[in-house]
């Protein structure tokens, strides 16, 4: 694979970068990734070669974090090579989805190293009828999911590079204590009130188990239009109804559901290369029509979202997180939290199908497992070319029962979409 010509140039780490570097001590390293099913047909050499040049051309994908005298920076590795950063497994028969997936998460919770930059790609082979599989894994210091979804854009056909990140002045007092305040409020406040003890709360190890669920877009957005509401609200209704349903056959009856939302920012509040995702605090209700539980969930979106979309809490503490990281307190706050019962992450993909290679991508798949924390399952739902798709990572050991959850939350989105 032929290197890159060697480029000069750094950009500061910002402070969601290195806070997320510095959340970076648990048993499950702060990495996602997105694969991509693609159809039969595609050339692996020939697709690792592209794959090496277009990733050669993205400026993020070369760089590494290096200490320099005025504080972290991202800096070109002078011995990157893109053949270092892509390999091939075989999945186990017969190829099919919980097959890719159970060969992917390993890659994805093995830990990227930090004298490279801090990504990997992974090709799948051996999926039923003559496809391959392509998963991209990053690290959350790279970019957030957005972010990390135009870095994906760039690596496909017809893709472009994502524009350089800048960075960006301190704020000033005033500025601060507004934006802290802000992000604060959208999750709760510091006192939020806390959650019922329940099985969704226990603390989690290193392993790790995905499976994923399907749904018709089209048909999810018109049944939650006529509801007055969102896509977005759909999923979170029907991801409460599916953990209502598993926590009752637990013997644990709930009345509501406290979900951690991702809230992706302005552009101009980006930092590096795309972070720039702020969480809001929802509560979702298991009881009643689903119209009004989706109307419900709407309004406390729509009231909630513009307070979330400014710097996290986390950015705007800067150094004080970064300090509460690094000693520890962060994990052990995590990992003995009430505030929330699970966290889920939406995010629209191409609306139309793209391609790698000239072979057409025929579904993706979002894979974001939870880091140091006591929740012992995540969402994470994605749109693509009309269907969605809902993965859910859960600690085998604390959710053994996790295909009982999947069977639920598939046969609630039916119901959802179904409704007229």
């Amino acid at each position: 694979m032929r290197r890159p010509p060697n480029r000069s140039g750094t950009s500061r780490v910002g402070d969601a970068d290195l806070a997320y570097l510095a959340m970076d001590r648990g048993p499950v390293p702060e990495q996602f990734a997105v694969v991509l099913v693609l159809g039969d047909g595609f050339d692996i050499d020939a697709g690792t070669r592209l794959l090496g040049e277009r990733a050669a051309r993205v400026p993020r994908l070369r760089q590494r974090v290096v200490t320099a005298r005025g504080g972290p920076v991202w800096a070109e590795d002078p011995s990157f090579d893109p053949a270092r950063h892509i390999s091939t497994r075989r999945c186990r028969r017969p190829g099919n989805e919980p097959a890719v997936l159970e060969a992917v998460l390993p890659e994805v919770v093995r830990w990227l190293r930090r004298d490279r930059p801090l990504w990997r790609a992974v090709f799948v082979t051996g999926l039923e009828g003559g496809r391959t599989a392509l998963a991209l894994i990053v690290h959350h210091a790279l970019a957030d999911g957005l972010g990390g979804l135009a870095v994906l854009s760039a690596l496909l056909d017809g893709g472009a590079p994502p524009a350089a990140a800048g960075t960006h002045p301190p704020h000033e007092s005033r500025r601060w204590w507004r934006d802290l305040r802000s992000g604060m409020s959208a999750t709760g406040g510091l006192f939020p009130g806390r959650v019922a003890r329940s099985s969704l709360l226990r603390p989690t190890g290193s392993r790790r188990r995905a499976l994923s669920v399907h749904a018709d877009l089209r048909e999810l957005h018109d049944a939650a239009h006529r509801a007055g509401a969102t896509v977005n609200a759909a999923v979170l209704v029907a991801v409460g109804e599916a953990l209502r349903r598993l926590l009752a056959y637990r013997g644990e009856p709930i009345e509501a559901v406290r979900v951690g939302v991702p809230v992706g920012g302005d552009p101009g509040a980006r930092d590096g290369a795309g972070n720039a995702v702020g969480l809001m605090l929802l509560t979702v209700p298991v009881t009643g029509p689903r119209e009004r539980r989706m109307a419900r969930v709407a309004a406390q979106t729509r009231a909630r979202r513009p307070r979330a979309a400014g710097p996290a809490p986390i950015t705007v503490l800067g150094r004080l997180f970064r300090l509460a990281a690094a000693t520890g307190g962060y994990r052990w706050y995590m990992t003995h939290q009430r505030r929330l019962h699970i966290v889920i992450s939406c995010l629209r993909g191409p609306a139309d199908r793209v391609s790698l290679a000239g072979v057409p991508v025929e579904r993706m798949i979002p894979v974001a497992p939870a880091g140091a924390a006591n929740l012992t399952m995540a969402c994470q739902a994605l749109s693509y070319a009309g269907e969605l798709t809902v993965t859910t990572v859960a600690d085998p050991s604390r959710c053994p029962d996790l295909g009982r959850f999947g069977r639920c939350l598939a046969a609630e989105l039916g119901a959802v979409a179904a409704q007229r």
